[in-house]
């Protein structure tokens, strides 16, 4: 699978690079990569334990990591004879929270399992 975005530059406009980011996360896959390594902490996580943890197979799991990577969301760092995943950076685990907090807001309760249907919230300047 291709993908049609790479990371941009430092040159770039800042919202191309916040929507080059927001193509990065924007699969699944990927999402349910970060809440597991989230939660593990400083611990980070191997292949196995993101694919115990979220039910996506090992093949499946080291393509999202790929992009994950190359967007600069995860590292990777090597323990023994494992790789071991980690976020890139505390504040993932916010954009995570603030994702969640406006599904919330804009659906008007939480949505742990299924796909959230937006309804329109009035923008405060309107």
């Amino acid at each position: 699978m291709t993908m049609d975005f790479e990371p941009l530059g430092p040159d770039a406009p800042l919202y191309a690079i916040k929507a080059n980011l927001f193509k990065a996360l924007a699969h699944p896959v990927r999402i349910r990569v970060l809440e597991v390594l989230v939660d593990a902490g400083a611990d980070g996580a191997t292949i196995d334990d993101l694919a115990e943890q979220s039910s996506f197979d090992a093949t499946a799991l080291a393509q999202q990591l790929s992009v994950l990577r190359r967007h600069g969301a995860v590292t990777a760092r090597r323990s023994g004879d494992e790789v071991r995943y980690d976020v890139a950076h505390p504040r993932i685990g916010e954009l995570l929270a603030v994702a969640k907090a406006f599904l919330h807001d804009t659906t008007g309760r939480a949505h742990p399992a299924g796909r959230p249907q937006l309804r329109a919230v009035p923008h405060p300047d309107h």
